[in-house]
């Protein structure tokens, strides 16, 4: 509708959540947003509403798509599950057993899975690079395979903030011949119908939300103090405005730059939620869902300076006080948000325009999750 107002479904038992939902709207803490929760497989709640702008001249509607940052590395990893699934990758292996110009400087013991627990040591580039070089995979990549690690390897996280996404990527490119891209698109997002990508075509540009920036002086980067946080968060920084642009939009970004909404979100990971199975075709084996469970690195975060619990790309639950153990989470700068429970079989998931100073969440999205867990009776 014209006006902004809340549209969707929800059923009886989950209107809390549609009331915390329109109550960000009407407070101002939001200016658009979506959220979506499915349950065994079904959604139980899909909402939209307020406007895709800062000038609210263009209402959100059921299809508006915005770019969610980090939480693009659930897709990212997701993607990485599935192959490894189908036997194409060990994540105790060795990068370089995939990817041999990787063993250089000292990184060939490096693992698949301390790619995705952000322990790598490859948190940012050491050589300066600009915004055009995230545009250019094989720029980026030959550079981190090239680079000696940041701290040794395995001993600690530090948040690999848009890195992540080119390494993982780029073992999943070498095992498949495929662009991370291209295997979500292919084997997650076009059967289950959602609506996520990771390089939007350009026929889709139109839909697309427009992020507003959180307050000056508490954007990502601002104030950072250590060496390893202006590598991580300054070189090449992260301008909102690239987001509005063809270029970013277009580039595979897999930690970083993937455009979607709560509905497509909640939909892929209603694949972990269940088992393996959404839709009635099965993705993965529930082993294969169950390897995300896998704890591997737990501590004060080098880049983040915050507590961290990490599975195989997931947050575990004890990270966002997740009232059940065998849960997984991961969030976008600024807001966007997702939720998977697999002792629940439910998924959910928020993006949003109106960014929050947030990297895992905020009162917003955590509103509704919590009322979610109450219906639920969790």
């Amino acid at each position: 509708m014209a006006d902004g107002s809340v549209q969707g479904l929800t059923e009886e038992r989950f209107a809390p959540v549609r009331a915390a939902f329109e109550a960000n709207l009407a407070k101002g803490d939001d200016v658009g947003a979506s959220f979506c929760a499915t349950l065994e497989g079904e959604v139980v709640v899909d909402l939209w509403g307020g406007f895709a702008d800062a000038a609210k001249t263009r209402p959100w509607e059921r299809d508006t798509i915005v770019n969610v940052y980090s939480t693009t590395k659930t897709m990212c990893a997701l993607t990485a599950l599935l192959v490894a699934d189908r036997g194409l990758i060990d994540f105790d292996a060795p990068v370089a057993r995939y990817w041999p110009e990787f063993a250089a400087n000292g990184k060939g013991d490096i693992k698949v899975s301390h790619l995705m627990a952000h322990s790598a040591g490859l948190a940012g580039w050491r050589e300066t690079i600009t915004e055009t070089d995230l545009y250019d995979w094989e720029k980026a990549t030959s550079l981190l395979a090239a680079q000696a690690p940041l701290w040794e390897p395995g001993t600690a996280s530090g948040y690999h903030a848009i890195t992540q996404g080119y390494l993982v990527g780029e073992v999943v490119r070498r095992v498949t011949g495929k662009t991370l891209g291209t295997v979500f698109r292919e084997e997650i997002a076009e059967p289950l119908g959602a609506d996520f990508w990771i390089g939007l075509p350009a026929s889709e540009d139109d839909r697309v939300a427009e992020l507003i920036p959180p307050p000056a002086g508490q954007q990502a980067g601002d104030g950072a103090q250590s060496e390893l946080n202006r590598i991580t968060m300054n070189n090449p920084g992260v301008n909102v405005g690239w987001t509005r642009t063809r270029a970013w939009r277009g580039a595979e970004i897999p930690a970083a730059g993937g455009t979607g909404n709560a509905r497509s979100v909640a939909t892929v990971h209603a694949i972990l939620a269940n088992g393996g199975v959404a839709q009635g075709k099965r993705f993965l084996s529930e082993a294969g869902c169950k390897k995300a469970l896998e704890h591997q690195i737990s501590g004060t975060d080098l880049v983040l300076g915050l507590p961290v619990k990490l599975g195989l790309g997931f947050g575990l639950a004890e990270m966002l006080n997740q009232p059940s153990p065998n849960s997984l989470f991961w969030s976008g700068y600024g807001g966007s948000l997702s939720m998977i429970d697999m002792d629940a079989r439910t998924s959910f998931a928020f993006t949003m325009n109106q960014m929050g100073a947030t990297t895992f969440g905020d009162e917003r999205s955590l509103a509704m999750a919590r009322a979610m867990w109450r219906a639920l009776g969790i």
